[in-house]
């Protein structure tokens, strides 16, 4: 796979961790399981254990009940923005590790999407809730058919 594709698939990773932050990396794990990802012998071997994908699916299932709860922290705050780029970066390095790519360009690339992800899509679920007076839980599930759709679009691309 050409550095440029991967990159913009590194890019896209961000943007769904910002979305919601496991949705990506349970999708990796997933994709790494399923032998998509090839990173057997790396670092990241770990997620694709079974083990890994189970923990990784239950955290994003969770993830997508809690985000409709009134006492979930705000998306843009700084622990979870840095998780956000977290996840969408640990994400972007399988990327480059399966196509033998430059892993620092890739989690570069990551970060700067997860920025988009999380304050775009705080923005977007925001206005759409507010000037068009959509019910937040419908934004808040079609965001998370983006996000879940998304990261299976993306891994599946390997």
């Amino acid at each position: 796979m050409s550095f440029p594709v991967v990159l913009a698939l590194a890019v896209l990773a961000g943007i769904i961790a910002g979305l919601r932050s496991f949705t990506m990396p349970a999708a990796v794990c997933w994709a790494a399981h399923l032998g998509w990802l090839h990173l057997e012998g790396s670092n990241l071997s770990w997620m694709g254990l079974t083990a890994t994908v189970y923990i990784a699916s239950a955290l994003a299932v969770m993830e997508l009940v809690f985000d409709k709860t009134p006492w979930i922290g705000a998306r843009t705050k700084p622990g979870s923005l840095i998780f956000r780029i977290a996840t969408g970066s640990l994400s972007a390095a399988a990327f480059c590790i399966s196509s033998g790519q430059s892993i620092v360009l890739g989690v570069i690339a990551a970060a700067v999407g997860a920025l988009i992800g999380t304050f775009g899509g705080y923005q977007a679920r925001h206005r759409i809730v507010t000037d068009l007076k959509a019910p937040d839980i419908l934004v808040a599930l079609v965001e998370d058919a983006l996000a879940v759709g998304g990261a299976f679009w993306v891994v599946s691309r390997f």
